[in-house]
């Protein structure tokens, strides 16, 4: 067997072994309006981000640049009284809190941050700011945050914006390491947040 025949079952056999971690991935093209979690929100990115195969939850999405652990844009589209943001994952022992169609807007980061502290096992959480800001031309929140997650002393840092409409949580979020890649990409995720329609 000749050295450049082995060399190219080599590449073939490292390419076949990469596939099915990019399978299911989307690259999203900016400037054009995108429906995103499977529900009536839509969007603009300014930027190019990488759609992610694997959800969340049911009516969710996410959108990274460099990884979902470096950068993390993810959708929450209308999810309706009595679920979770997040697909249960011992919901006997440790249920997920539950969306309320009668939450205020000062609800949803408490309702982000004890989803975090189950689901994710956030070692910590911390809100740094809370204000109401238009939302889809609804009235809305928009709230920063910080959290590591459970066995990690990387910090993280997050904003959110959304609202409840017609008794469903409509939510984006943003989250990368405090250090280089949340200032990197924050930009993209504001133009993303400001451009929601329903």
């Amino acid at each position: 067997m000749s050295i450049t025949y082995r060399t190219g079952l080599s590449a073939l056999a490292v390419f076949a072994l990469a596939a099915p971690a990019m399978a299911g991935n989307t690259l999203i093209p900016p400037g054009l309006r995108v429906a995103v979690a499977k529900s009536a929100m839509t969007v603009v990115p300014s930027i190019e981000w990488n759609k992610l195969g694997a959800r969340p939850g049911r009516n969710s999405e996410s959108w990274t640049q460099d990884g979902d652990d470096l950068n993390d844009l993810t959708f929450y589209g209308g999810i309706e009284a009595g679920r979770p943001l997040f697909r249960e994952v011992d919901k006997k022992n440790q249920p997920l809190p539950k969306v309320s169609a009668t939450m205020l807007i000062t609800d949803i980061p408490v309702l982000l941050e004890n989803s975090y502290r189950v689901a994710l096992g956030a070692a910590s959480f911390k809100v740094d700011l809370v204000e109401p800001l238009p939302f889809a031309g609804n009235k809305g929140v928009r709230f920063t945050y910080s959290f590591s997650k459970q066995n990690e002393t990387l910090q993280r840092r997050g904003e959110a914006r959304g609202a409840v409409i017609a008794g469903k949580l409509y939510l984006i979020t943003y989250e990368a390491p405090g250090l280089y890649y949340y200032d990197r990409s924050a930009a993209a995720f504001r133009a993303v947040a400001e451009s929601v329609r329903l």
